[in-house]
């Protein structure tokens, strides 16, 4: 069987471009979306197996993450699925031990539960042996448990990219556009860990303009509001910083709308319709 183009991570992560952003409901609708499905059915069916669980309920664990806002954004796709799928399997399979939902075995990780034990198993009377009926003399010698943070609160950058995609929007980019650009661009820059290289790399790119059915023009404005003016002698301005740069230092919507020439540049830039499947 030829290996799909979709296998390479730099190509997944236009695929899922695509699937997320395309007009149509391109998870539904695209054919691409039922081989994509197919493919990772029979990547993760030995994954699967040695968990004792079936491979479609490999690819259904691969479906949820893929459509994660943080795959599109990771360095390498793939391996994000794929721990994913993994770490996935290994509570479905700790769930049916358990005899718990899968969110709670997701909870116990690290725990020391065991898989349900009848009291005939063992010899000795349950109340010699588990810690539940047994008492402390001095309560003060007993180590209170540490606190996770089970928040799971965003950090700065992604809610930086939420406010971006939101000043976009209301310039007059429709959401789906909004959310695809901001993003591409984002996915560079993690990738390229510098703005000044992430806009080099994109600068030459085809794809983002493609996907956004925009002039490459109209692309190099989008470049230089959401990552910056490259030039040095902007480096510390509004202008060098960029949308991203300015947001993740404490600037809010209403600086950015007070930017008059950087609100004209990105409504000027917004592609003329939504974005093409």
């Amino acid at each position: 069987m030829n290996t799909p183009v979709f296998a390479n991570s730099e190509q997944m992560r236009i695929l899922l471009y695509d699937l997320t952003y395309s007009p149509g409901g391109g998870w539904r609708t695209d054919p691409r979306a039922t081989d994509l499905m197919r493919f990772a059915m029979d990547k993760y069916a030995g994954l699967a197996r040695k968990h004792g669980l079936e491979p479609g309920e490999a690819a259904v664990a691969a479906f949820e993450v893929m459509r994660m806002r943080s795959t599109r954004l990771a360095d390498d796709p793939w391996a994000v699925i794929t721990r994913a799928v993994e770490l996935t399997l290994i509570y479905e399979s700790r769930a049916a031990g358990l005899l718990c939902s899968t969110s709670q075995a997701r909870k116990s990780a690290g725990s020391d539960f065991h898989d349900p034990q009848r009291f005939s198993d063992r010899e000795a009377e349950i109340t010699d042996y588990h810690p539940a009926f047994h008492c402390w003399d001095d309560l003060d010698a007993v180590e209170e448990p540490p606190r996770d943070n089970l928040d799971g609160e965003p950090t700065s950058a992604l809610v930086a990219l939420d406010v971006a995609v939101e000043f976009f929007m209301e310039l007059g980019w429709q959401e789906a556009a909004a959310r695809l650009a901001v993003e591409y661009i984002a996915a560079r820059l993690m990738r390229c860990r510098d703005r000044a290289r992430a806009y080099v790399s994109l600068r030459r790119d085809g794809t983002g303009p493609a996907l956004l059915d925009i002039g490459h023009d109209a692309w190099l404005v989008v470049l230089r509001a959401v990552l910056g003016n490259q030039r040095r002698d902007r480096e510390d301005t509004g202008a060098g910083l960029g949308i991203l740069g300015r947001l993740v230092t404490g600037e809010c919507l209403d600086d950015l709308f007070a930017d008059h020439a950087l609100a004209d540049a990105v409504r000027d830039a917004a592609p003329a319709m939504t974005v093409s499947g």
